[in-house]
């Protein structure tokens, strides 16, 4: 091949592979491995039948769900691997014997590797939900339309109040999708937000959740900061105040969780990527993405951008670990910005600096700029710059 990655030096050997989780990190992982090892057998174990696009699904309010949902039948032809339908389950003790092994169970089979990269991302905090309840599991499920309008012709009003809980990006990008979407279709409705602090963006710069609220506010959004969601019942959403723990009811015919990110299992990993268990360096089992925890300079936030440079990284690492010369590469990836879609045409984010605040349609041109770079990928195109 013409490619040619530093300090690499193939051997003659086969490289067999498998990633476990294809979502940002794993695949790109896999089309990393790919560009400099066409013979490698890679087996991709995932318990989706697809690959989703999450940083886009909010766009489903004006794009079809298939957009964001790439068939890994699809990707398999393109990119040369084998697709397993499974949800594993494992600890530390279980890397350690595959480590040992060089084989893990797969359903009904067992698959020998060479290496492995644990890619399983991370889910979202569920809370119990009733009937008026739903959150991002539904609307990945069906279509964001298609869901909004049932529960709004079921209630029992003709100003139905939505109620979205979570002040951050999640949370925000789906209101704002909301609101236009209700705006454009003429569909009657009132928005609030519930944040439990006392504004939104809070993990940013302060502009930022300015910015939002400012836009919030234009748009005739209603904000109760301060305040934890305690349930549905009814017409009603059950808030109780962070400062005093007093309960209180507003109107609610239909709630939206959006209360952050869970990791199950984070897995600490070496300057390379390697997996540390019990003090001990798993050589052969990398980890990439939300699920892992790099111990050194670069960025550990659960951001697409950190998840494909880390799948990209523990790609590169594993391709010269295989190799003739095993001089790895340490992770020293900084994101370099940060954009949060504020419907259709705004943005607010932050670029280079964390302190260098965007916001606007350029923002929201940037964003997309972004994130076509990662749709190039898909498609077997790497802009990405080592």
């Amino acid at each position: 091949m013409d490619m040619f990655l530093p300090l690499y030096f193939p051997s003659k050997a086969a490289l067999k592979l498998v990633i476990i989780g294809g979502g940002y990190s794993g695949l790109s992982a896999l089309i990393t491995i790919r560009e400099y090892r066409p013979d490698a057998e890679i087996v991709l174990v995932d318990r989706q039948p697809y690959h989703l696009k999450i940083t886009h699904l909010h766009e489903s309010f004006r794009r079809p769900l298939t957009d964001f949902k790439v068939p890994f039948s699809a990707l398999e032809k393109r990119f040369n691997f084998r697709h397993v339908m499974a949800d594993l389950t494992f600890d530390d003790s279980t890397l350690k014997k595959w480590q040992y092994d060089r084989v893990i169970p797969v359903g009904q089979e067992v698959v020998g590797f060479d290496y492995l990269l644990v890619a399983t991302g991370a889910g979202f905090k569920k809370l119990e939900k009733s009937r008026q309840v739903i959150d991002l599991d539904d609307f990945i499920e069906r279509p964001a339309p298609e869901i909004l309008e049932e529960h709004l012709a079921a209630a029992n009003s003709s100003m139905p109040w939505i109620t979205a809980v979570g002040g951050g990006a999640t949370g925000i990008q789906y209101l704002f999708e909301i609101a236009h979407f209700a705006r454009e279709r003429r569909i009657p409705c009132r928005l609030r937000l519930v944040s439990s602090e006392q504004g939104v963006l809070t993990q940013f710069d302060p502009k930022l959740g300015r910015y939002a609220e400012a836009r919030m506010a234009d748009l005739g959004i209603e904000y109760v900061p301060g305040h934890f969601f305690r349930g549905q019942e009814a017409d009603h959403v059950v808030l109780e105040s962070a400062e005093t723990g007093d309960l209180s009811e507003l109107d609610s015919h239909l709630t939206l969780l959006f209360i952050g990110k869970s990791v199950g299992l984070r897995l600490h990993a070496n300057f390379f990527g390697q997996v540390v268990a019990d003090g001990e360096v798993l050589d052969r089992i990398f980890t990439a993405g939300d699920c892992s925890y790099y111990r050194s300079l670069g960025s550990n936030a659960m951001t697409a951008q950190s998840a494909v440079r880390k799948g990209k990284l523990a790609a590169r690492n594993i391709l010269r670990h295989s190799g003739l010369v095993k001089l790895l590469e340490p992770y020293l990836h900084r994101d370099l910005g940060y954009l949060i879609s504020l419907g259709p045409q705004d943005s607010v984010g932050w670029l280079v600096s964390e302190r260098n605040v965007v916001a606007g349609f350029p923002a929201a041109v940037v964003k997309e700029l972004v994130e076509a770079q990662y749709d190039l990928l898909l498609a077997g195109i790497d802009t990405y710059i080592l």
